[in-house]
């Protein structure tokens, strides 16, 4: 077969498990899937609000001195913009994910495990601790602030990453893996600096990026990082096919008509700008960029027409779910959600290692 004969419908009969599924059921079951659960998470907390009396809440106008105005106050300004950031930050992480496996071809690559979100949280931390000695209140007070240095610090680690990991045009995935922990690592031990050198405040702040935490959601967060998801929505609908070129190697996307450098400096740049968008507001959060691309290329195949979308769809499905139960398994304590998706997360990481280890040993 000819590399002009390759297709992405190709590239899915050759993925093992792969069965055909049009591309519109695929959408429509995660979309269901992720009203219930946002439907789901509003109902249950500390206070259980029925879906009739949650429906009452919602559709009803200004009402007072009733139970229905405390409905109204626990679900517009608690229990909504929560769900809302949740789901916006699981699709940024899952759509890093399959980013940068697309880009480093390689189911292994994930920003949390290559140390992609510990730069941005670092970025993020820097800020934190020297923003209010060198800068202004007033722009401390920018909800726009915290996403664009997390942005900046995930786009440096980003950026290194792949100059370390690629030579004389190949992409070293042994090297990438072993360099993300190397920068990881060095991003980490910079934090703990930072650690050291912060107030109370600004260490219970450094704290929630170590641990992951979606608790501060409101709607003025929501607003910032918005944006970066309708630019990686956006930019999705046009990365799809050269992805799937980019997945048969560099020299043969190029021989087929991509732009390989121009691709690969647009998707670092995509990749730093969901991972430090999601870091900024949710802290480090792993595993969820590694897990649900997986999943979905069992179901649908490797192609990321379909696969980009549906990953963004699947992350903020799953993260929707760990954080519900991170904040009822131990009520009326709050569990950091980085460690209900590392339990979860670490497990099928290993699993995946083991098969790799196999297909590798014959």
């Amino acid at each position: 077969m000819t590399h002009a004969n390759v297709s992405p419908k190709f590239l899915k009969a050759h993925t093992p498990g792969y069965r055909e599924i049009s591309s519109f059921t695929v959408m429509s079951f995660l979309i269901i899937m992720l009203l219930v659960t946002g439907f789901v998470s509003i109902s249950i907390g500390p206070v259980t609000i029925p879906f009739d009396r949650m429906a009452t809440a919602l559709l009803s106008g200004s009402v007072h001195g009733t139970q229905t105005a405390r409905d109204q106050l626990i679900l517009l300004s608690i229990r909504l913009p929560r769900v809302v950031m949740s789901s916006i930050v699981g699709a940024l992480l899952a759509a890093a994910g399959t980013v940068m496996q697309g880009l480093f071809r390689n189911p292994l690559a994930d920003p949390g495990l290559v140390g992609v979100s510990a730069g941005a949280g670092l970025a993020a931390a820097v800020v934190i601790v020297g923003g209010d000695r060198e800068l202004p209140q007033s722009v401390m007070n920018s909800p726009f602030l915290l996403p664009l240095a997390a942005f900046f610090g995930a786009l440096a680690m980003t950026a290194m990453l792949y100059q370390i990991a690629t030579w004389k045009g190949r992409t070293s995935i042994a090297i990438m893996l072993l360099a993300g922990l190397a920068l990881g690592a060095l991003a980490s031990s910079g934090t703990g600096l930072l650690v050291f050198l912060a107030n109370d405040q600004q260490l219970r702040d450094i704290t929630f990026w170590l641990l992951g935490s979606l608790a501060g959601a409101t709607w003025l967060k929501i607003a910032a990082i918005t944006p970066f998801l309708i630019l990686f929505l956006g930019s999705s609908l046009f990365l799809g096919r050269a992805l799937d070129l980019l997945s048969l190697g560099e020299a043969e996307a190029f021989y087929m008509g991509v732009a390989v450098e121009r691709l690969k400096r647009f998707l670092i740049v995509l990749v730093a700008a969901a991972a430090g968008a999601a870091v900024s507001v949710s802290g480090i959060i792993g595993f969820v960029g590694i897990i649900v691309p997986h999943l979905l290329r069992l179901v649908i195949g490797p192609g990321h027409r379909l696969l980009l979308p549906a990953s963004a769809c699947c992350g903020a499905i799953i993260l929707l779910a760990a954080d519900t139960l991170a904040r009822t398994v131990a009520a009326p304590a709050e569990l950091p959600i980085g460690i209900v998706t590392a339990i979860f997360g670490a497990p099928f990481f290993l699993i995946l290692l083991l098969k790799q280890r196999a297909l590798v040993s014959g």
